[in-house]
């Protein structure tokens, strides 16, 4: 008798738990970022709340390969939080039954051809068995569809040649003299190279590659702070 009640105790447990644990269901379907290099994705995430009761969770840690030279927020509303820095400081409130429709996470997808994964671990604050995990998987492409750019304010080749061992060439033609056009040149982990402002009165920029390391290296057009292509250059020796 006395084993057979155990057995029930701990049956009632199993069945229990479960209910107890998931208190937040992830709505949304697979988080997936697919884009191409040097862009910015939103994507919206649908949280209900399935207690009766309010809730408060903190997301407890990031896990996942998120690269250097990419970026991943979490904004609550117009609220944005970075998620390399801000872990164990961003707090969820779910009002009992609460459906949370003004939560998204803002993915900069970075400078190098990648893909991989990351999840959020968030965790009840008066209850650490009460969690929930939003997962998402990232694919970054070049995205390179040919070898010159068309903006409303520039037009861009390629560099050539490329690979290069000495000097690497940009055509272009600033069709507005006011736009603040530039480039970036970026290692392949995005460190800072060379940064090179475009003068409306050239028509093509020389980089001398000859001092650089071999290897593969990123440069990026900016146009008035916004970043408008991201093309890969080769150094070879």
């Amino acid at each position: 008798m006395n084993r057979l009640c155990v057995f029930l105790c701990m049956l009632l447990m199993l069945v229990q738990y479960p209910a107890e644990a998931r208190q937040v269901r992830v709505l949304n379907d697979a988080i997936e970022f697919t884009g191409p290099i040097n862009t910015i994705q939103r994507k919206s995430l649908l949280l209900q709340n399935e207690s009766s009761s309010d809730k408060t969770y903190t997301l407890k840690f990031l896990r996942g390969n998120i690269g250097s030279s990419q970026n991943l927020k979490l904004c609550i509303g117009d609220n944005c939080y970075n998620l390399k820095k801000d872990v164990g400081k961003i707090n969820l409130n779910l009002k009992a039954g609460e459906l949370i429709t003004d939560l998204y996470l803002e993915f900069e997808l970075g400078i190098t051809e990648t893909k991989g994964t990351f999840d959020l671990h968030f965790s009840n604050v008066g209850n650490p068995r009460d969690v929930f995990i939003l997962e998402a998987v990232y694919n970054v492409i070049n995205g390179d569809s040919g070898n010159e750019v068309q903006h409303k304010d520039i037009a861009i080749g390629a560099a050539y040649p490329n690979p290069s061992n000495n000097i690497a060439q940009i055509d272009y033609e600033l069709k507005n003299p006011n736009a603040h056009a530039r480039i970036v040149v970026n290692s392949f982990i995005g460190n800072p190279v060379y940064d090179f402002l475009l003068d409306p009165r050239q028509n093509s920029l020389v980089i001398n590659v000859a001092d650089l390391n071999p290897g593969v290296y990123f440069y990026t057009l900016i146009v008035d702070n916004k970043n408008i292509v991201t093309k890969k250059l080769v150094v070879k020796k």
